[in-house]
């Protein structure tokens, strides 16, 4: 095919040899099959903020800080280097967010490097090297659904470890090949410790996850991993190894009613966003 006006100058410096066709195209980026040398990769390349249709950026970009002063104060300014600067912090945040989780054991796609927008990192196959499915193509008997659920919860968990919550995690953003789930599309993941909304995302992802599973296996719809995880993490108890149960007993002293309706309406647009991932998917 032609190749794309943003993957020429990769072209150019020998990065990719070879531009085969188009995976997809989201609310964030449109991802290519490229070939580079003997390799088989892919090439995500992220639209720009004005056509970018991610919702609530500013929710995720809080609490990234540039380490360069100058950038930090012109990225807290709204200036045109400073949106120029956000630019960059949103494509970099996840080659970050990728390095961070391969070194922890966590399954994502190997990057290997962004440039100019344009992320080059591996494809992931299936058993037969054709393109990986993702969970919302797959049929799964309970048997393997809870054992690709506690995969799952066990990222997730590894993830916070190492203060990175995914942020928009679901069956949209993880794919499966022969050896289980890997983990996809983290420009939006947060710095667990530094965001105000850190717990609320890990409550939505792990529970997004959950509902996904609980298709195949209804009884994960008693657990509730996300209180858990979350409750050990503030208390400094959570740890790649910790053995999660999935129960988690409510403090009862109180009732905090504010709590409670921030509850019901995470919920209610927790629903939504799974409504609008469903039909953006079926648009692609």
């Amino acid at each position: 095919m032609k190749t794309p006006k943003r993957i020429q100058p990769l072209v150019d410096d020998g990065l990719i040899d070879e531009v085969i066709s188009q995976l997809m195209s989201g609310k964030e980026a449109t991802v290519y099959m490229v070939r580079s040398g003997n390799e088989i990769r892919c090439a995500k390349v992220y639209k720009e903020a004005i056509k970018r249709s991610f919702k609530k950026a500013a929710q995720y970009q809080e609490g990234r800080k540039s380490r360069n002063s100058r950038r930090s104060r012109a990225m807290e300014k709204g200036s045109s280097y400073g949106r120029e600067q956000q630019e960059h912090a949103w494509q970099n945040a996840e080659v970050d967010a990728l390095y961070k989780c391969a070194n922890a054991g966590i399954r994502v796609p190997t990057p290997f490097g962004c440039f100019d927008g344009v992320l080059l990192m591996e494809l992931i196959t299936d058993s037969q090297g054709d393109v990986a499915p993702r969970l919302n193509d797959i049929e799964l008997s309970a048997e393997q659904a809870l054992a690709d659920h506690a995969t799952m919860m066990r990222s997730i968990t590894k993830m916070l470890c190492v203060g990175i919550v995914h942020g928009d995690l679901s069956e949209f953003n993880v794919l499966l090949d022969e050896n289980g789930p890997v983990i996809i599309d983290l420009p939006q993941a947060v710095d667990a410790s530094a965001n105000n909304n850190a717990k609320a995302m890990l409550a939505r992802d792990v529970n997004n996850m959950t509902h996904y599973y609980a298709q195949f296996a209804p009884e994960l719809k008693q657990t509730h991993y996300a209180k858990e995880m979350w409750s050990l993490y503030e208390k400094g108890k959570l740890f790649p190894e910790t053995e999660l149960t999935g129960e988690f007993i409510e403090d009862t002293t109180s009732a905090d009613v504010a709590s409670i309706l921030e509850e019901i309406q995470a919920a209610f647009d927790e629903e939504q966003e799974r409504r609008e991932r469903i039909n953006e998917a079926n648009e692609l």
